[in-house]
């Protein structure tokens, strides 16, 4: 699986940015994919996660900002990022997991996916 994130850049706070992660060789079924942040110095922490069904997963801090979907004939996926923060700024990852986990809850752990992208840097100032 080949994912590769694009989207990223500088922006002012308050600012949106939409990101994309274009998926080669995916998962066709039960399988999930999300989002994750990373700061210099700090862990990847989750953002947000979608399955196969549908179920989306958002983390409470960026909750009400960030929104994540997908489009299933583009092999691509999406997060839409609205009010940017000066403490949005990191490296965003792109992440695909080949098994849809239990419970929603589970979409935010990072032990839920196998592949990843390189990362997109994004720069609120």
């Amino acid at each position: 699986v080949q994912l590769v994130e694009s989207g990223g850049g500088s922006v002012q706070a308050g600012g949106s940015l939409r990101l994309s992660c274009v998926v080669s060789g995916g998962y066709t079924s039960n399988y999930c994919m999300g989002w994750f942040r990373q700061v210099p110095g700090n862990e990847r922490e989750p953002l947000a996660s979608i399955d196969s069904d549908g179920r989306t997963s958002v983390a409470d801090s960026v909750k009400g900002r960030f929104t994540i979907s997908q489009d299933g004939a583009k092999n691509t996926l999406y997060l839409i990022m609205n009010n940017l923060k000066a403490e949005d700024t990191g490296i965003y990852y792109c992440a695909a997991g080949r098994f849809t986990p239990p419970h929603a809850r589970q979409l935010l752990l990072e032990t839920e996916y196998d592949d990843w992208g390189q990362g997109t840097q994004v720069t609120v100032s």
